[in-house]
């Protein structure tokens, strides 16, 4: 179900013949409240459990196909004047994915959020892409752009970075130590790394560009 939804979302946006707006809102206006229902149940789910140890388990599947739902429900927002709320769901409760991505899931799954956070915090709406300006002009993504910034500057205040593998192997965000009965020597992934510095400098420059005192920026 969550693979055929997010493939018709994906034709939808392609089809240059349809009124991509007036499709997108009849199909997801429904569904609205049921995809945020899922989003709660399916990312705050105990990923710890030996379902997830396998990247090719059937429950490691659904959780990729959920995020490859996420991330068209983000490509489709900028149809929309005013999002729907599965639509930025993505922005106002990123503290599920920072949980997700510091578990135990594979790497795979890690690697996948931390490149949907990067398209997040580069994300900009139809008027806003034409101006380039940074002050983004759509208020409901100025105010999500603004919760994400929040998020992420909180967790990066704690030890969150630091439990961010590099790699499927030893390599860490905090340290290029292995792990624990790992004798392999996996490079870093530089993908990864750049996106989660990205998603950092992001997030700081749009927080500094809306704090109403200096005081607030320092």
């Amino acid at each position: 179900c969550l693979w055929t939804l997010a493939s018709i979302l994906n034709l939808t946006l392609k089809d240059a013949l349809v009124p991509r707006a007036g499709v997108l809102k009849k199909l997801l206006a429904p569904l609205d409240a049921v995809l945020e229902g899922f989003y709660n149940a399916i990312l705050l789910h105990h990923f710890d459990s030996h379902h997830y140890t396998s990247p090719y388990s059937e429950a490691t599947n659904n959780l990729i196909s959920f995020i490859d739902l996420l991330e068209v429900l983000l490509a489709s927002r900028i149809e929309l004047e005013l999002p729907l709320r599965c639509q930025r769901i993505l922005f106002l409760k990123v503290s599920y994915v920072f949980n997700l991505i510091s578990s135990s899931i594979p790497y795979v799954i890690k690697k996948k959020l931390i490149l949907l956070l990067k398209k997040c915090v580069l994300y900009k709406s139809r008027e806003d892409a034409k101006s380039g300006s940074l002050f983004l002009q759509t208020p409901s993504l100025c105010e999500d752009m603004l919760a994400l910034s929040n998020a992420v500057l909180q967790v990066v205040n704690l030890t969150w970075l630091n439990q961010i593998p590099l790699s499927g192997k030893s390599s860490y965000f905090g340290s290029s130590e292995a792990a624990p009965g790992d004798d392999s020597q996996g490079g870093s992934d530089q993908t990864v790394l750049r996106a989660l510095s990205l998603v950092v400098l992001k997030a700081l420059e749009f927080k500094i560009h809306h704090c109403a005192t200096e005081a607030e920026i320092k």
